[in-house]
């Protein structure tokens, strides 16, 4: 059976992770924001069940469990918090969150 090299998955999780960074600094929305996040967080636990496989350790792919459970909880969180800004600004925009300093 032919491997994937642990080294393709090294530059395609940079790559999913740099496209992550740039979105969170670049994007003005906050949903664009949030699932950049996600995409952070995804790249990262892709190469951790990357190494976990290349090492014939089940510990990476159980941790890569905990962190996909604690992402989802993370994701509603968000969610709730920008539906609560939605209708208190009608906006999602992070430039109108301003507004909400005393």
């Amino acid at each position: 059976m032919q491997f994937i090299p642990i080294s393709y998955y090294l530059i395609f999780c940079s790559v999913l992770f740099c496209i992550g960074v740039i979105g969170v600094l670049i994007k003005r929305n906050a949903l664009l924001i949030l699932m950049s996040v996600e995409l952070m967080i995804n790249s990262i636990n892709l190469l951790l069940a990357a190494f976990s496989t290349y090492l014939n350790d089940p510990a990476g792919q159980i941790f890569v469990f905990f962190i996909m459970v604690v992402a989802a909880a993370e994701v509603a969180i968000g969610l709730a918090i920008i539906v609560v800004i939605y209708r208190t600004t009608h906006s999602i925009d992070i430039d109108v969150l301003n507004k909400l300093k005393w």
